[in-house]
């Protein structure tokens, strides 16, 4: 059985201060600009660097990302509204999209959905708060065989508790 490391990413804080935005279209805050890059510099220290990336299509997760690519390379990068507001389902409807050569996915999205597919994945109670990642390990031939397995919640890091 291969491995897979599958970091689940909830967008980092976002901005209310434009009221007139819808909610797809709000972007990040201040510390949600910080917040994106200590999130990755965690990930890099872990050796957690993602193969590929997939997202959802609103603006703070696409910012989230921006803020954080530099510092990765993946083989790449794709973006889907199914993300939106969505969770393990969505996520699992991409396992078929994933090349079973990868043996980590980043997959940024939304709560609830995110807390639920952390949960529901790792069989733990996971509550992810913004720029969140559940770091969570799987096994299986491929990665749709792999997201019916359960996985291990190796990590759950968190932007205000640096452990790095």
């Amino acid at each position: 059985m291969t491995e897979r490391r599958l970091v689940l990413m909830r967008h980092a804080k976002s901005s209310w201060k434009q009221p007139g935005l819808t909610d797809h279209d709000r972007p990040l805050n201040g510390r949600g600009r910080q917040d994106a890059p200590a999130m990755a510099d965690a990930l890099v220290v872990r050796g957690w660097l993602p193969d590929a990336v997939v997202s959802s299509t609103a603006a703070r997760t696409l910012e989230t990302w921006s803020l954080m690519e530099d510092r990765f390379s993946p083989r790449e990068f794709l973006t889907s509204e199914s993300l939106y507001l969505a969770g393990l389902a969505a996520i699992v409807e991409h396992a078929t999209r994933w090349d079973d050569g990868w043996s980590t996915v980043l997959v940024f999205g939304h709560n609830p959905g995110w807390s639920v597919a952390a949960s529901r994945l790792s069989g733990q109670s996971v509550e992810m708060t913004t720029a969140n990642c559940a770091l969570l390990v799987g096994t299986g031939a491929t990665w749709s065989d792999a997201l019916k397995q359960s996985w291990t919640l190796k990590e759950l890091l968190r932007p205000r508790e640096p452990r790095w």
